[in-house]
């Protein structure tokens, strides 16, 4: 019996080995990448009591909101006794630094390396810096006992989503997302209603995972009342 011949569909994909040139260079960011993981978690650890405040940074000094979060991070320090992290810029940023700063406490920031270099706000007693985003967001993520959102833009949501999304997937603890400005988050909240929850694709459960407050002595309270039992904030041995 003649053999049948196939004739295999042939492609040119244009794929090249890697060069140990390139080898090197992958080892050199993979342990780069596991370093700032390191660094990050044992910067972090240092911190039980902590707030971490997320926020737009075209915020200057006289708006209502760099004003509100600069009083009430300083309240944080002073009536809690907690520390106060953020990204380390400018706005929202920098009013929670510098409440925190005025107070006398920690005044922490997770800060990131740009080709043109970040704007680092004056106002940090200590502060970790990392080359890749997504490191640093995912030790942002694990940074506090509760998360404090002001008004901002694409990356503030973004980070509000993020955080909501893992909470609600079990990834992190259950920890308190704290909205500030209802000016701001309401309509925000209502799309989700109306968009979200209407069509199915999020459950009623999943619009109580934050919770949108103004009053300051609230929010206190709140911070207070929130267990200190991420994984993360673990005693020396």
């Amino acid at each position: 019996m003649d053999k049948k011949i196939v004739n295999l569909p042939t492609k040119n994909l244009g794929i090249k080995p890697l060069t140990r040139h390139e080898m090197l260079t992958v080892h050199e960011r993979i342990s780069l990448i596991t370093k700032e993981f390191s660094d990050g978690f044992e910067f972090i650890r240092h911190y039980p009591k902590s707030v971490t405040f997320f926020g737009g940074t075209r915020f200057q000094e006289n708006d209502p909101y760099y004003i509100k979060a600069r009083s009430l991070a300083e309240h944080i320090v002073r009536d809690l006794n907690y520390s106060v992290f953020t990204g380390g810029g400018p706005g929202i940023m920098e009013a929670a630094n510098r409440g925190a700063l005025e107070a006398g406490g920690n005044s922490l920031g997770l800060t990131i390396e740009l080709e043109q270099a970040q704007v680092i706000n004056p106002y940090l007693t200590k502060h970790l810096g990392f080359y890749y985003f997504f490191s640093r967001k995912v030790c942002m993520s694990f940074s506090a006992e509760s998360y404090v959102f002001f008004p901002g833009g694409i990356g503030t949501l973004n980070e509000f989503y993020e955080i909501l999304t893992l909470i609600q997937t079990h990834k992190i603890e259950k920890v308190p997302m704290i909205l500030v400005c209802s000016d701001f988050w309401k309509p925000i909240d209502e799309m989700m209603k109306k968009e979200l929850l209407s069509r199915g694709t999020i459950d009623a459960d999943d619009l109580n995972l934050y919770t949108i407050v103004d009053d300051e002595n609230e929010i206190l309270k709140i911070i207070e009342q929130a267990p200190i039992t991420t994984w993360l904030k673990f005693e020396r041995q």
